[in-house]
């Protein structure tokens, strides 16, 4: 339940000589007691629990408590709910010792007095170059294109890779090409087909993807930054090749970039990423590219944990840029996943530490951290409540719907609803009611199935993709 090590003698020196006062609500009163008790013996800190006279903390005001506390002089400390933090203020002119907010969820509160990873200030940098790919560019009107771009753009790409369709010559890639520029967007043109890239590169592109002995010629008068790729991936001859193409651009001073071409899997993944490491001991000094489209649009796999590995080899191996595509279903937030992932992998290896508790944003799928309440703690909760307003909690195992006199388990929440309307206290349950506990039931089981937190009337964290949600609980009419 704790992240707590209680061998932390850091922890304990801190906590040693403190007394801690610790204020909740009637509800929450039996895991208060069970947790502080817990941390007390960890770290050896003295305690004393205030339970007010209200059955949810989240209800307390600053004036309310002020008017219930009851500090002991002994307290060096007082922890309050965190639902009142932005009152924390007028609490702390009225009490003679520090006052600090907790966490609004109980189950936090060994992560409130464990060590906090603190970040530098220098968390956020980065190195690497995001390329958002356009894929079939030339299918989109005007309109759709710059909608397009933008939004990558938002989601933290640097450049728009406009893409083209082999075997066929886009004639209007010039305008395509101009019409983001006059919107202050950087562009690249993605085709061997030299009259595209050289129309391209006349509006304005800043970069050919790519070029290799076919083409290379050409390279000469576009006047842009271009991207080496072999003309031939096989093991032996792929350095050969981009030997003599790097060459040829170092001779006529054309600026590039070295792409070795990543495989998906069962093509050879392991080989090409070899390729890459060759690449870097044999040209030290020369920037590099990895297009990494062909894993994550090409494996049956959320893309964040892929775009995560990928860019921590780049930023190890100093691949200063990706080149990303976001086609497929699970891959639709490829350039934001990005975009954190080459902000932490940046941070981590700059300072030399794993890359974990720096940033929680690509945790999507499970949660950073989850504590459930045991089951006996539910059950003392559910004896202990007097009114009649539904709660909902899950203890890792089982949902469990309770209020005055009712505690209905289960993994089902049409049959948990089903059982609870078939209650003679279930009379006065409304339409809309009945709606709000199938909405939180449906949320309740999402964390059961996942193993994530949960938290009545509190949105479902989904990292990057969490969606804020309103508070919608609703009031039951007293029952008789």
């Amino acid at each position: 339940m704790s992240d707590i090590n209680p061998s932390n003698e850091e922890s304990q020196s801190n906590l040693v000589d403190e007394s801690i006062h610790f204020v909740t609500g009637k509800l929450a009163e039996p895991s208060v007691r069970e947790t502080v008790a817990k941390l007390a013996n960890a770290l050896g800190f003295a305690y004393t629990i205030d339970v007010l006279p209200i059955t949810v903390a989240a209800l307390m005001t600053p004036k309310w408590l002020l008017r219930h506390i009851q500090v002991p002089h002994s307290a060096t400390r007082m922890i309050v709910p965190g639902y009142l933090i932005n009152g924390l203020d007028d609490i702390q002119t009225e009490v003679a010792c520090r006052v600090e907010c907790g966490p609004k969820d109980i189950r936090d509160l060994p992560m409130h007095f464990g060590k906090k990873t603190e970040l530098g200030d220098d968390f956020g940098e980065y190195s690497i170059e995001i390329l958002a790919e356009l894929n079939y560019a030339p299918r989109f009107t005007e309109e759709q294109l710059l909608a397009n771009a933008k939004k990558l753009i938002e989601d933290g790409a640097d450049l728009i890779d406009l893409g083209c369709d082999p075997g066929y010559r886009w004639t209007q890639v010039g305008d395509a090409v101009r019409l983001l520029c006059e919107h202050g967007i950087r562009c690249s043109i993605d085709t061997f087909d030299t009259w595209e890239a050289e129309q391209a590169t006349r509006a304005g592109a800043e970069l050919v993807l790519s070029v290799n002995e076919s083409n290379r010629e050409a390279a000469v008068d576009w006047g842009k930054a271009v991207v080496v790729v072999p003309d031939s991936t096989v093991e032996g001859s792929y350095l050969h090749s981009l030997e003599a193409t790097i060459a040829f651009l170092e001779k006529h001073r054309v600026p590039f970039r070295v792409d070795p071409i990543i495989e998906p899997i069962g093509c050879g993944f392991a080989a090409s990423l070899n390729r890459y490491h060759g690449v870097r001991k044999h040209f030290p000094d020369a920037p590099m590219m990895m297009g990494i489209g062909n894993l994550t649009e090409l494996s049956d796999c959320d893309s964040a944990g892929i775009n995560f590995l990928l860019l921590s080899i780049c930023e190890e191996w100093q691949i200063g840029s990706v080149l990303t595509t976001q086609v497929i279903s699970w891959a639709q937030s490829c350039v934001r996943e990005c975009d954190v992932a080459r902000r932490v992998v940046s941070y981590a290896i700059r300072n030399q530490i794993p890359p974990k508790r720096i940033d929680p944003r690509l945790v999507m799928l499970r949660d950073p951290k989850v504590t459930h309440f045991s089951s006996q703690i539910i059950a003392q909760l559910a004896a202990s409540i007097k009114d009649n307003n539904f709660r909902i909690l899950i203890d890792g195992e089982k949902m469990h719907l309770i209020a005055a006199g009712i505690h209905i388990q289960g993994t089902d929440p049409f049959l948990m609803t089903e059982e609870l309307l078939g209650l003679p206290e279930s009379k006065d349950i409304t339409a809309s009611h009945a709606f709000y506990l199938g909405f939180e039931l449906s949320k309740a089981l999402t964390a059961l199935t996942l193993g994530k937190q949960y938290e009545q009337d509190v949105a479902l964290q989904w990292g990057m993709l969490t969606r804020p949600e309103q508070h919608h609980r609703l009031s039951r009419t007293k029952i008789r």
